[in-house]
C-alpha cells in the first residue's frame, strides 16, 4: 500500500470569481454559476477550523432541489467552527472554457477552489453521475486516484443511495458513509477536528484510519478484494489489524430532533423541483422486492405531524414557496397523513399554497385525501406506480395492488378533479414474458374508459411511463439477471402497438420510456466490482459526462470501454449484468453492512420466484428482515393522537391570525 506524501496546502486563493466571471457570457444558463440564492450561506475562510465542499453531481437545475445535501448543508453551517459550500457539475461548454483558462472546480457560494477544502463530500443518488464525479475531481486539480493524494488534497467522500455499493468509485474515493448523513457528517467534522488541533498527526492516512475505526465510515484503502479464477470474488479482508472487517450504516431515529431544511435554498435559476419539501418519515417495510431505497432505509421512522406542520410553516415563511411536497418513499402510508393534510389544507386555505405528495400507493389514495390536496383549486401531478403489468409479475415484485384497486384509486381522482394522471411501470422485471408487459395497455384502456364514464367527460388522460429494471444491492433482486436491452424494446414495441390499436382510447394516452441500454449500464455500474473503475474511467477519458441525460448518453462508448478493458480480468459487460448469482457468491458489497439479513433476503428471492408475497411488517409480526435488531433500532409510527394546529393560520389577504394559545 502506498503511503502518500505530507505535502502542505498551498495559498487558498480567496476567490476564483474575477477568472470565472469572464467565461460566462459566453455559456448557457450562465445564472446557474452565480449563486446568492436566498438561503445560502457564505462564512469567512479564516473564521472556521473545518471546511466542507458538498456536491449532487449533476447540474444545478437537478442538484440544488436535492433534499440530502441541502439538510447536510444547513447542518454543517450551524456549527460556528464550521462551513459548507456546494458544488455542482458544470456543463461541458463551461468544461471546456475553464479548462483552456485554467479555472479550477469551484463553489457556487463564495466561488472558492473545491480543491482548498478538508471534505469533499459527493451525494449519489444514482451511478450514472460517476462520470461528472472524475469531471469534479480533475477540474479541482485533485489527483484522480486516491492513492496519488497528499495531505494538500481534500478527502473525498461519497455518500447517498449508490455509496452502499462504492466499489465501482473505490479507486477514485477516499471513504464512503452508508445510510444517513446527519449525525454522519457531524462525526466525520469532530474527527477532522480533532486531527487538525492536534497538528495532523500520521497525515492522510493517519486521518482516514481515524474515519474507518468509527466502523460507519468504509476506507476502501483499508480492505483487499481476493478473485477466483473464474472471475467471482473470494473474499473482502482488511489489510491493516485496527479496521472492521464489516462497516455499518448509519440510521438517524429521531427525525423530529433533524427539522431540516429549515431555511430551503431558493434557486435563481429555474430547477426540477420548485418547492419546499418535507420528508414525513424515513423508510418503508412494504417489502417491494426491486426496490434498493426500501431496503436500505429500513426501520420506518415517521416525523410527528406537529413537526411536519411546524416545518411547512417556517419554511414557507422563509422560502415564499407556492407548492408544498410532503416527501418520503411512500407519502400517503404516514400514519397521520389524513389530518395532516387536513390541518395543511385548512391552514393554508385561501391562498395559493398546494399540497403535492409525490410519491403515493395505489391503494394507499382515497376520496379523502383526494379531497384535501385539491381544496384550494390547483392540484398537482399525481403518479401512481403500480409497476408491473400483470398480476402474476406484480406477486414476483411484491407490489400488491390489483387491476381493480387502480382503476378505483384513478376514478377516484379523476372525480375529484384531475384530468390527467401518469402510471408508472417497470420492463425486465425477473420472469417477465411478452405477455406480462401487455397487460399495461389493457389496465391503460381501462382507466380511460373508468374515467370517462365516471366524469361523463372525453377530456381524460393517462401517461404511461416505462423505465427499465435494474437489479440493486442489498434487495432480493441483488442475484438475479439482467434482460438485454433488444428484448426490453421489442417488449416496448409490442406495448406501443397495442396501446394504439384502439384509436379512440390510444389518443387519451401518453407513452414515455427509456430504452434497455441506459439500464444495462446502470446496471454494471450497480452490482460492479473494483474492476469497473477502470470501465468509468475509460468512457470518462473518452468524453462521457451526463450520463443521466439522454442527449448526453452513449451506450456504445461504455459497451467499447469495457470491451477494451474487462477482459484483461477475464469477465465482460455480460458477466456483470444479465449473468444470475448464485447464492453462494460473494457480493461486492457483502462487507458493507446493511442491516438486512444475507439468507432473509436470499429467502425472499426464492419467495419472488414462487409468487409468494410478503407483508408490511409495520402492521404484522416481525419478518426477521435482520435490521432492527443488527442496528439497534426500531419501528417509529403514530399515530400520536395530536393534530396539526395549534399553529398560526393564514387567511387570504396573506396576513396572520394569532392561534390560540395552547393548554
Amino acid at each position: 500500500m502506498s503511503v502518500p506524501s505530507t505535502t502542505p496546502r498551498p495559498a487558498v486563493e480567496p476567490s476564483i470569481w474575477p477568472r470565472l466571471e469572464p467565461l460566462l457570457p459566453q455559456v448557457t444558463k450562465p445564472i446557474q454559476y452565480v449563486g446568492g440564492e436566498l438561503g445560502a450561506v457564505v462564512k469567512g475562510w479564516d473564521e472556521v477550523v473545518v471546511r466542507w465542499a458538498l456536491m449532487y453531481p449533476d447540474a444545478y437545475e437537478v442538484g440544488l432541489p436535492n433534499q440530502g445535501v441541502q439538510i447536510l448543508y444547513e447542518v454543517l453551517n450551524e456549527l460556528p467552527d464550521v462551513l459548507a459550500e456546494r458544488t455542482y457539475a458544470v456543463w461541458p461548454d463551461l468544461e471546456k472554457l475553464m479548462r483552456a483558462h485554467g479555472v479550477p472546480q469551484f463553489t457556487v457560494d463564495a466561488h472558492r477552489s473545491v480543491r482548498d477544502f478538508d471534505v469533499f463530500g459527493v451525494s449519489f443518488s444514482t451511478e450514472l453521475g460517476y462520470t461528472n464525479l472524475l469531471t469534479a475531481i480533475d477540474l479541482a486539480g485533485i489527483p484522480l486516484l486516491a492513492a496519488d493524494r497528499t495531505d494538500a488534497d481534500p478527502v473525498i467522500v461519497a455518500g447517498g443511495h449508490a455509496a452502499f455499493n462504492p466499489e465501482p468509485i473505490a479507486d477514485f474515493v477516499d471513504a464512503a458513509v452508508l445510510g444517513d448523513g446527519e449525525e454522519a457528517v457531524l462525526e466525520i467534522t469532530a474527527i477532522v477536528r480533532e486531527w487538525k488541533a492536534e497538528g495532523s498527526p500520521g497525515g492522510r492516512d493517519e486521518l482516514l484510519l481515524r474515519l474507518a475505526r468509527t466502523e460507519s465510515v468504509y476506507v476502501p484503502r483499508f480492505y483487499d478484494v481476493d478473485y477466483l479464477p473464474d472471475g467471482r470474488i473470494q473474499r473482502v479482508v482488511p489489510n491493516r489489524a485496527d479496521v472492521p472487517f464489516r462497516v455499518h450504516k448509519r440510521t438517524t431515529m429521531d427525525l423530529d430532533a433533524w427539522p431540516y431544511p429549515k431555511k430551503p435554498l431558493v434557486p435563481l435559476a429555474e430547477t426540477v423541483h420548485e418547492r419546499y419539501a418535507v420528508e414525513i418519515f424515513r423508510g418503508c417495510t412494504r417489502g417491494c422486492r426491486f426496490c434498493q431505497a426500501g431496503m436500505i432505509t429500513r426501520p420506518v421512522r415517521e416525523r410527528s405531524i406537529t413537526t411536519v406542520g411546524q416545518m411547512v410553516q417556517q419554511g414557507l415563511e422563509f422560502s415564499g414557496f407556492h407548492e408544498v411536497g410532503l416527501l418520503s418513499l411512500s407519502s400517503a402510508d404516514h400514519s397521520e397523513i389524513g389530518d395532516m393534510c387536513s390541518g395543511l389544507a385548512e391552514q393554508y386555505a385561501g391562498t395559493n399554497v398546494s399540497l403535492s405528495l409525490p410519491s403515493t400507493r395505489v391503494d394507499a389514495f382515497n376520496i379523502d385525501l383526494a379531497q384535501e390536496l385539491s381544496r384550494n383549486g390547483r392540484r398537482t401531478g399525481l403518479t401512481f406506480a403500480p409497476e408491473g403489468g400483470s398480476e402474476r409479475i406484480r406477486k414476483v415484485i411484491n407490489k400488491m395492488v390489483s387491476k381493480e384497486d387502480l382503476i378505483r384509486t384513478v376514478v377516484t381522482a379523476y372525480t375529484n378533479g384531475w384530468r390527467q394522471v401518469k402510471l408508472y411501470f417497470m420492463c425486465g422485471l425477473p420472469t417477465e414474458t411478452d405477455a406480462d408487459v401487455l397487460e399495461i395497455a389493457d389496465m391503460a384502456h381501462e382507466v380511460i374508459r373508468a374515467g370517462r364514464a365516471a366524469t361523463g367527460s372525453k377530456d381524460i388522460r393517462c401517461t404511461v411511463s416505462i423505465g427499465g429494471f435494474v437489479p440493486k444491492p442489498h434487495t432480493p433482486f441483488q442475484w438475479a439477471a439482467m434482460e438485454r436491452p433488444e428484448v426490453i424494446d421489442h417488449r416496448l414495441r409490442l406495448l406501443k402497438q397495442a396501446i394504439n390499436a384502439d384509436r379512440s382510447l390510444g389518443r387519451a394516452i401518453g407513452f414515455r420510456y427509456h430504452d434497455g441500454e441506459p439500464s444495462l449500464i446502470e446496471g454494471l455500474l450497480s452490482r460492479g466490482d473494483r474492476r469497473v473503475g477502470a470501465v468509468i474511467r475509460r468512457v470518462w477519458e473518452n468524453g462521457g459526462r451526463f450520463d443521466g441525460w439522454s442527449e448526453h448518453f452513449s451506450y456504445q462508448r461504455w459497451v467499447d470501454a469495457a470491451a477494451e478493458v474487462l477482459p484483461a480480468f477475464g469477465v465482460d459487460l455480460d458477466w456483470y449484468t444479465t449473468r444470475q448469482r448464485d447464492e453462494l457468491e460473494v457480493l461486492p458489497w457483502d462487507h458493507l453492512d446493511s442491516g438486512l439479513d444475507k439468507d432473509w433476503l436470499w429467502q425472499d428471492w426464492q419467495d419472488s420466484l414462487s409468487e409468494y408475497e410478503q407483508d408490511d411488517c409495520r402492521w404484522t409480526p416481525c419478518f426477521d428482515c435482520g435490521v432492527c435488531p443488527s442496528m439497534d433500532t426500531e419501528i417509529q409510527i403514530g399515530p400520536t393522537g395530536r393534530k396539526l394546529l395549534p399553529l398560526t393560520p393564514v387567511n387570504g389577504a396573506g396576513l396572520r391570525i394569532p392561534a390560540p394559545t395552547p393548554q
